[in-house]
């Protein structure tokens, strides 16, 4: 679940940690479709590609006080690299939450 601080709402979708090497080096790659998130952290970089993705997502670029600074729709086979380094990265399918630059989010 995801809690907008900045609207107050609070947006039911389920979240995966990629918290571990395999988890990140997965990601989304060969799913044929999603209801849920995925957020990525203790990142080295924060380049994204979805490369062997079936389907559109969105990105979303966090700092390390969890505030969206830049967000990405990639089609398959694409690659994005932010304009500044990112704390926290959320994925999910294109036009799958209501989220905008600024807003501040706490995952729960």
């Amino acid at each position: 679940m995801i809690l907008n601080k900045t609207t107050n709402e609070v947006i039911n979708i389920k979240i995966i940690n990629a918290n571990s090497f395999f988890k990140r080096f997965k990601g989304l790659m060969l799913k044929k479709d999603i209801d849920f998130a995925i957020l990525f952290y203790n990142l080295k970089d924060s380049c994204v590609h979805t490369h062997f993705m079936r389907f559109e997502i969105d990105v979303y670029f966090l700092d390390k006080d969890k505030i969206v600074f830049e967000k990405a729709t990639l089609k398959p086979w694409k690659f994005h690299k932010p304009k500044k380094r990112a704390t926290y990265i959320l994925e999910t399918k294109k036009d799958e939450l209501k989220i905008g630059i600024g807003d501040r989010l706490e995952f729960v």
